[in-house]
């Protein structure tokens, strides 16, 4: 029998033909991925299974693997787009509705999935931090009215992070649609019915002007007198007799044909639900409101207002595609030769940051039990003695968290020369060092495609120069490792550091939020986030453009976001570059030569285990 390389394997299979089972769907593809979750019209990814499969992170990949189950079998996407809102607003609280509604019915049908069901609400509910929310205007609303829709529907308590967001938005939502939400049992399990319910519920909530026009609507006759025509016109009515009379005998057809084969009688439903999607789409088009178009999201979620003039030039690219294999072991090369006097400063630094991360990591034993594993090192005292008792020792669990880092570099032409070279070789060392701990890491690097903007400026000028048109150069944010990548494997690309020409300008707010989206969806418990800058961001084709504070604000603004949201630990060092008017917890450093100790020390003040030594770490660098 051939030996299972992963212990995950199998039950990765079997959940996936449970997918499948729960969702009607045989040919469903079924894949899992340390990206984010997602659900597609044929394919759902789950989170990934490790090979420790721990309690939490199979709860959760069964969690989300029912929850799209129950999605893709009780969700008609052509009703929901045609019932979907305009507004921002309103549309999440229906998505968060039909979320709800979905799985409500499922687990009032298969109550095996309302504890799966619930894991993945209580790890959703933990990674955005609902339990420490004290206030409802921290809450989202719609997650709120999705979780009341949840616990009405099946009488189920919820995970405590999800009930705390919904009983401090339970009495607004209670006492404004009240009324409606008593109507819940009636339309559960009708899709269309419970559309319109959403949309009421909307409405009673004060977001009624969000709802775009009744799509209902298009199904009423004009009221232009052409009925009272119609029937007080004789031929009219013949023929509306005559219609009725065919009516009539079609339906006795149908039902002949229902009773004589059951698999026409399927076909003809099929093709009357397809006439009418048809028809619903065609009266959508005539209003001007196609399903599929709904308002493009905010380019930040942390400023709804900062605009790009075009995203179509920007990019996302690994290292090794901005340079072939044999330039990039060149360029780690003259690295490594450029550095080499300083390589042994840093590489003691980081040496002291393992030994310190590996302290808290080291196990530890309650000796003396009367079961767990043998103590060898008490077998002696029984040899001499036979008549005293086996010795047994239990390890004891460690704080030590899952964690990952983020190491999040400034690309800019003002790093060029030692500055990078210095930066990249620190990134390395630590990536070399925190690996050997167990701590996963990822490094990114920012800068634009262009000096001065690139093709997205070369647009802007031949449509008539609009006022205040927002970012105007093209974005370039180059993954130099990624985190579930081993270093060995991504060693030579650091050196890209080194290319001529790669460093340009620094948009810093946009590069801060890319790294946080990919850091957040992670499924470590902890994540940390280290930005190496030597100044302001600077565009000059976007600042000429728009007020001079316009990417300052927007990188405040992205901070303030992620340091509120509390989901990564943000820390940042400046090169020359007074960052703390920026950040919270942040470094500012005089001379390039003292990065490596920055880094080390802020990293190692952050796993400091005793509260008191983190204190006095955060009073000796300040």
């Amino acid at each position: 029998m051939k030996p299972i390389d992963n212990p995950a394997d199998p039950f990765k299979k079997a959940l996936a033909d449970a997918t499948r089972t729960l969702a009607n769907e045989p040919e469903m593809k079924v894949t899992y991925s340390v990206d984010p979750p997602g659900l597609s019209n044929d394919s759902a990814r789950l989170p990934q299974v490790t090979r420790r499969m721990t309690r939490d992170e199979v709860m959760l990949a069964r969690g989300v693997a029912d929850a799209y189950a129950l999605r893709t079998r009780f969700h008609n996407s052509s009703t929901h787009a045609r019932y979907t809102p305009q507004g921002e607003m309103a549309r999440n609280i229906y998505e968060a509705m039909e979320t709800a509604r979905c799985e409500a019915v499922g687990t009032r049908a298969m109550p095996g999935c309302a504890g799966n069901i619930d894991a993945k609400i209580a790890a959703e509910a933990k990674r955005l931090g609902y339990g420490d929310i004290k206030e409802a205007a921290q809450a989202p609303l719609a997650e709120a009215a999705g979780y009341l829709v949840r616990h009405l529907a099946t009488g189920r308590e919820l995970p405590a992070g999800a009930a705390n967001v919904m009983e401090l938005w339970r009495g607004f939502l209670e006492g404004q649609a009240g009324d409606t939400l008593d109507n819940l049992d009636d339309v559960l399990s009708d899709q269309k019915s419970f559309a319109r319910f959403a949309r009421q519920v909307i409405d009673d909530l004060g977001y009624g002007e969000e709802l775009g026009d009744d799509p209902d609507a298009a199904e009423d006759p004009e009221d232009d007198g052409s009925e009272v025509e119609e029937e007080n016109d004789p031929e009219s009515q013949d023929d509306q007799g005559d219609d009725q009379q065919d009516s009539d005998s079609s339906d006795e057809t149908s039902e002949e044909q229902s009773e004589a084969d059951p698999d026409a009688a399927e076909a003809q439903v099929a093709q009357d639900d397809s006439d009418e999607n048809e028809v619903t789409e065609e009266a959508q088009m005539q209003e001007g409101e196609p399903p599929a178009d709904l308002p493009s999201p905010p380019i930040s979620e942390a400023d709804p207002g900062y605009k790009v003039y075009n995203t179509d030039f920007d990019e996302e690219i690994a290292a090794e595609d901005l340079a072939g294999p044999e330039e990039l072991v060149r360029l780690r090369a003259y690295l490594d030769q450029q550095l080499e006097p300083l390589k042994g400063a840093v590489s003691r630094l980081a040496n002291r940051l393992q030994r310190r991360l590996q302290a808290q990591q080291n196990r530890s034993w309650d000796f003396d039990q009367e079961e767990g594993v043998l103590d060898a090192g008490r077998l002696a005292r029984v040899v001499a003695n036979p008549t005293m008792p086996l010795s047994f020792k239990v390890e004891q669990d460690t704080e030590f968290r899952d964690t990952v880092v983020t190491l999040l570099i400034d690309n800019s032409g003002s790093m060029r020369g030692r500055p990078i070279s210095i930066a990249a070789i620190c990134a390395d060392v630590l990536s070399q060092t925190l690996e050997r701990c167990q701590v996963k890491v990822e490094i990114l690097g920012f800068t634009t495609r262009a000096w001065k903007g690139g093709q997205s400026r070369e647009n802007w000028l031949q449509s008539g120069r609009d006022g205040n048109p927002g970012r105007l150069n093209d974005l370039r944010h180059i993954v130099y490792k990624r985190a579930d990548a081993p270093w060995r494997r991504v060693r030579p690309n650091l050196g890209l550091m080194m290319k001529e020409g790669l460093l340009k300008e620094n948009i810093d707010g946009e590069a801060l939020e890319w790294a946080n989206k990919r850091l957040t969806s992670r499924p470590e418990a902890r994540r940390i986030m280290m930005v190496i800058s030597d100044g302001a961001p600077v565009d000059d084709s976007t600042l000429s453009a728009n007020p001079p504070n316009y990417l300052e604000k927007h990188l405040r603004d992205v901070i303030a976001m992620i340091e509120k949201r509390k989901q990564v630990e943000l820390l940042a060092i400046g090169i020359g570059h007074d960052v703390t008017r920026y950040y919270q917890r942040a470094v500012t450093i005089t001379d390039v030569e003292q990065l490596a100790g920055a880094m080390t020390e802020q990293l190692a003040a952050l796993f400091e285990s005793d509260p008191r030594a983190r204190a006095r770490a955060d009073r000796r660098r300040g």
